[in-house]
C-alpha cells in the first residue's frame, strides 16, 4: 500500500470540526522547509468568512511557533489519527527552541508548494494563507472566569484567520508490487 495526498475541496471535509480540533488536536506549522516550527493546538475553528473558506487558530506570543507565524504568510494545520496522540502531546509540551521535534518524534516534514511544511503522517492538511490577525484584549472578556482560568499570567493569544487555499487528504492506494 502506498500513502499519498490528494487535493479535495474544503466542502468535502467530512470530519466534525469540534472533534477534529477540540478532541483530536492539530499541529500548526509555519516557516519553510529550511526553518520551521510546529506546535500542538486544540483551539480553533473552520468556517466561512469574507466569502472565503476559512480557519482560525490561536498562538501565544511566548510560543516558538509565534515568530514563524508572524514571519510567514502561509501556514498549515495538520491532523492525525489517534495513534499519533503521544507525538501531539510531545509537540505541545516541548519547545522547538530546545529540540528538533521531527527528530524526537519521527514526524517526516514535507516541503509543499511554495515551501510550506506539513507532515507525511498527517491524514488531513489544510494549507492556509493569513488574512487577519487580532490580539486578545483583556478588557473585552465578558466572562471574567474565562480570563482568570486561561490567562493567569496575562499571556493572551493572537488569533490568526486564514483562508484555506488547499486541502490535502491522505489516500491509501494499492501498490502494483
Amino acid at each position: 500500500m502506498e500513502n499519498q495526498f490528494v487535493t479535495i475541496k474544503p466542502t468535502e471535509i467530512t470530519d466534525n470540526p469540534f472533534k477534529l480540533i477540540g478532541t483530536d488536536w492539530m499541529l500548526i506549522t509555519a516557516g519553510d522547509i529550511q526553518s520551521w516550527n510546529t506546535m500542538t493546538a486544540s483551539w480553533g475553528g473552520l468556517g466561512f468568512l469574507w466569502n472565503k473558506n476559512t480557519v482560525f487558530c490561536f498562538v501565544r506570543p511566548s510560543r516558538h511557533t509565534y515568530s514563524f507565524m508572524e514571519n510567514s504568510i502561509k501556514y498549515t494545520l495538520s491532523f492525525f489519527d489517534a495513534s499519533y496522540r503521544k507525538i501531539l502531546n510531545f509537540c505541545g509540551s516541548h519547545s522547538g527552541r530546545d529540540c528538533d521535534k521531527a527528530a524526537e518524534t519521527g514526524l517526516v516534514p514535507i516541503a509543499g508548494e511554495e515551501g510550506i511544511v506539513y507532515f507525511e503522517q498527517a491524514r488531513l492538511v489544510l494549507v492556509c494563507e493569513k488574512l487577519y490577525t487580532q490580539d486578545f484584549d483583556p478588557a473585552r472578556f465578558l466572562d471574567p472566569d474565562l480570563k482568570a482560568m486561561n490567562y493567569p499570567f496575562e499571556d493572551y493569544h493572537r488569533m490568526y484567520v486564514g483562508e484555506i487555499i488547499s486541502c490535502l487528504k491522505k489516500e491509501v492506494q494499492e501498490s502494483n508490487l
